[in-house]
């Protein structure tokens, strides 16, 4: 055996998100053929944009690639190729990836790599929701501008075994979810100071934004939103709730627009925009909901 060499890269994993589900909803056979449909979009995607293949663990892909961009690129096309387009039955079973990316320095070593980059390229997946692709800093720090301007920042975290954070941050492939940015997020400010919450209702559950709670909540029509609302307006990823810098954020990423119904205030509407949530009231999707009907959410923020 060789010994190992040391070289800086963009590592990208891709993986199906809930394989389980298809197994059980189109039996073993064709899920297991969805699944090589996928792996073979994923290898195609890497090749397409000069990445190495590593190897396939049951339905996840690990590539690398000498630039970030080919990263995102290849990344871009997974996503494309595969959470946008396939459908699978008359019953319209959707398929969806996520897609994890970290670059940094790795060992490279007859066809595997490992070192402390491979595990933070791969907690960038596990962190992803279905569709999403998200990426760190070091990842940004190599794009070009074109790509820098589709990524903001959505969390910082500590990846498994490290004692270091490492800023989150999410590629915005589709042209819906391009949004005005927000300020970055101080990893010392990453929720409010004090006791300071919010909290979300909606049809009996209840979402805790901020003091130990969640620091970023998403709500839209996908399944894989902490608050799922469906309905013919709602986008896929309609909106979330930032907790930074002392505030409770509301950042709209929907085509029709998001409403905040404060108690006792005017009506705030929001399209690729953002509004401080304060006080109580009603947050509603797509159309004015009012309170207690089956499309509002509740929120209240409480010290």
């Amino acid at each position: 055996m060789s010994a190992a060499a040391e070289n800086k890269l963009s590592i990208l994993f891709a993986d199906v998100v809930g394989s389980t589900q298809l197994y059980e909803n189109l039996g073993d056979e064709r899920a297991r053929e969805t699944v090589q449909q996928c792996l073979r979009v994923m290898k195609q995607a890497t090749e397409n944009f000069g990445g190495t293949v590593i190897k396939t663990m049951g339905d996840e892909v690990m590539s690398t690639f000498p630039s970030a961009d080919d990263a995102l690129n290849a990344a871009n096309q997974m996503q494309q190729r595969i959470t946008n387009s396939m459908r699978v039955d008359a019953l319209g079973t959707h398929v969806a990836i996520r897609i994890g990316c970290h670059y940094g320095a790795v060992q490279l070593e007859e066809r595997d790599i490992s070192g402390v980059a491979v595990h933070t390229a791969n907690s960038m997946t596990s962190q992803a929701k279905s569709g999403q692709i998200l990426i760190t800093s070091a990842v940004v720090d190599q794009l070009s501008p074109q790509w820098k301007a589709l990524v903001r920042q959505i969390d910082v975290s500590t990846p498994k075994g490290q004692s270091d954070e490492v800023a989150v941050f999410e590629v915005l492939w589709q042209p819906e979810e391009a949004t005005n940015m927000l300020p970055s997020i101080d990893p010392a400010q990453r929720v409010p100071a004090g006791n300071a919450r919010l909290y979300l209702r909606f049809r009996g559950q209840e979402v805790i934004v901020g003091d130990q709670g969640k620091v970023t909540v998403t709500m839209g029509r996908a399944d894989e939103n902490d608050v799922v609302i469906k309905g013919n307006l709602i986008s896929r990823i309609h909106a979330r709730v930032d907790a930074a810098r002392n505030r409770f954020v509301l950042v709209d990423e929907s085509t029709n627009g998001t409403f905040i119904q404060q108690d006792g205030k005017e009506e705030i509407y929001l399209r690729r925009d953002s509004a401080v949530l304060t006080g109580s009231g009603v947050i509603s999707m797509g159309r004015v909901a009012a309170r207690g009907t089956p499309l509002a959410i509740e929120y209240s923020v409480e010290s």
